[in-house]
C-alpha cells in the first residue's frame, strides 16, 4: 500500500524537526497486522527505521489519543514502549491522520519473557497512583478513576469521564455505553438484555469502591497483538487505550483471546496482589467491556460470549 504523498512529507518533516537535520526516505515498506490503520516502515537514507500508520476516515482525535496514552506509559519506565515521533493530520481523503514512532521489530521472546512481562506491567499499574506527564497539569496523587482525555478502544470512543468509585467508573463509562450501542444496533433488546440490565444494577454491590488497590495506571487494550518480545527478547507494548481503573482490566484482556505467559502471573503477584475475586468473577466482569466492544465492531458471533459471561458474574456474585 503505498503511503499518501502528504503523510510521507508531513512525517519527513517531523523526522527532520526531531533529529535536527534534512534526511531523505528511501523506502515505505508495508507493515502487516492493523485492522484499522494502513501503516509502513519508513527506512532513511542513514539506514534508520521508523514506523508509520495513517488514516484518512478515523475520528481527528485518534492518533493525538495513542501519543498521549503512549506517552503515559512511556513515562513510567516499566515496560519498553515505542517513542512517539510527530503525528498530525485532520483524518480526511485530502489530509490523513498520520502517528510516527520508533519502529521496534518483533523478534523471539528471551528466557524471563513472561516474568519480565508480569513484573513490568505490574509496576506500570502501580504507578497509577502518581502524576505523570500528559496529566491534567495537577500535581499530586491521582485518586480517581478515568483519564484527562477521551480516547478510543479499537475503532469505538471510549469516555473517560473521570469518577471516585470505580465501580460507577466500569459501570457508567464502560458496559452502559456498549450496551446501549449494541441496543442502537439491534442487538440485545430482548430477554437477554436483561440479564445485562440486572449487572448494570447491581455493579456497586460488585466491584470494591477504590477498585481493591486504588487508582492503577492501564494500558487498557491489552490483547495478544498488543504486547511481543523486541529483537533483544523483551516485552513491549503497543497500541494503548489508556486510563487509571483496576489493573486487573489489563490482565482480563490478555485472558480473552489467549494465556498468560509462562512466568507472568508469579512475578506480577511479587508486586500486585491477584485476590481470588479476580478468577471467581472479575475477569469474566472485565472481560464483557471487550466482549461487547466485538459485538459492535465485529457483529453478532459476540454475543453469546458476552451474555455468558454476564452470567457468570451474576451467579457468582
Amino acid at each position: 500500500m503505498t503511503v499518501p504523498p502528504s503523510v510521507l512529507s508531513a512525517a519527513k518533516a517531523a523526522l527532520e524537526m526531531r533529529i535536527g537535520q534534512t534526511t531523505s526516505i528511501r523506502n515505505a515498506g508495508h507493515v502487516g497486522g492493523g485492522c484499522i490503520n494502513p501503516s509502513a516502515r519508513l527506512e532513511t537514507d542513514g539506514g534508520e527505521a521508523f514506523f508509520l500508520k495513517w488514516n484518512d476516515s478515523a475520528p481527528e482525535e485518534m492518533f493525538e489519543a495513542e501519543a498521549d496514552g503512549l506517552d503515559a506509559l512511556a513515562a513510567t519506565r516499566t515496560l519498553r514502549v515505542p517513542e512517539v515521533l510527530g503525528w498530525g493530520g485532520t483524518s480526511t481523503p485530502t489530509d490523513p491522520g498520520w502517528l510516527l514512532l520508533e519502529f521496534l521489530p518483533r523478534g523471539a521472546p528471551g528466557r524471563n519473557y513472561g516474568s519480565r512481562m508480569g513484573e513490568g506491567l505490574a509496576l506500570l499499574h502501580s504507578s497509577g497512583a502518581t502524576h505523570l506527564p500528559g496529566d491534567d497539569g495537577q500535581p499530586g496523587p491521582r485518586r480517581t478513576f478515568g483519564w484527562h482525555r477521551d480516547n478510543f478502544i479499537g475503532s469505538l470512543p471510549q469516555t473517560n469521564r473521570e469518577a471516585e468509585s470505580w465501580a460507577v467508573f466500569w459501570r457508567d463509562m464502560r458496559i452502559e455505553p456498549q450496551l446501549r450501542l449494541a441496543r442502537e444496533l439491534g442487538h440485545l433488546r430482548g430477554q437477554d438484555g436483561q440479564v445485562l440490565d440486572r449487572l448494570l444494577s447491581h455493579m456497586e454491590d460488585i466491584l470494591p469502591h477504590d477498585g481493591g488497590q486504588g487508582p492503577a495506571l492501564l494500558h487498557g487494550d491489552l490483547w495478544s497483538g498488543n504486547y511481543y518480545p523486541d529483537s533483544s527478547g523483551a516485552p513491549v507494548i503497543i497500541d494503548p487505550a489508556t486510563y487509571r481503573g483496576d489493573g486487573e482490566v489489563d490482565l482480563a484482556m490478555m485472558e480473552l483471546f489467549g494465556s498468560l505467559p509462562s512466568g507472568f502471573t508469579e512475578a506480577y503477584s511479587t508486586v500486585r496482589s491477584l485476590p481470588g475475586e479476580y478468577a471467581a468473577f472479575r475477569r469474566d466482569l472485565y472481560q464483557l467491556y471487550y466482549l461487547l466492544a466485538h459485538v459492535n465492531i465485529f457483529g453478532r458471533s459476540y454475543l453469546a460470549g458476552s451474555l455468558a459471561a454476564a452470567r457468570r458474574v451474576l451467579a457468582a456474585t
